[in-house]
């Protein structure tokens, strides 16, 4: 997985919750530039992203990359706007909990091994799966 947030704090936070999980993280970054070298040296799952970024690229222009390289994305920001849906497989409204983001990416796992998750955890939207 690849953690994609311009704030320190809230990156710092999901890379620990995680690896906790089980998950690996292949790099946590704050800025397009650094994600997309990730997304090309690295096999990438699912890319956990937030929309603004840090310099002038943002997570829509991640998203596109990502699309375009087969890897789904969950955005996980403030306020999703409307052209996610066409990028993602998914939106987590911040704030967040643990519950709430370990829920979100069952969810997510779910829908991309093409089963319907039964329940979404509160500010959760999902996408169709073939947005990914």
């Amino acid at each position: 997985m690849l953690v994609v947030e311009d704030e320190p704090l809230t990156a710092f936070d999901n890379e620990s919750r995680l690896e906790s999980a089980g998950y690996e993280v292949v790099g946590t970054r704050d800025n397009f530039s650094d994600a997309l070298a990730d997304l090309e040296k690295n096999e990438v799952d699912l890319v956990l992203a937030d929309i603004r970024l840090s310099g002038e690229r943002t997570g829509i222009d991640l998203a596109r990359e990502a699309k375009a390289r087969g890897v789904p994305v969950l955005f996980c920001t403030g306020m999703p706007p409307e052209e996610c849906s066409s990028l993602a497989v998914g939106s987590l409204v911040k704030p967040y909990t643990d519950r709430q983001l370990m829920a979100a990416l069952k969810a997510v796992d779910l829908l991309l091994q093409g089963e319907e998750p039964k329940k979404l955890p509160k500010g959760m939207t999902l996408y169709a799966p073939s947005a990914a």
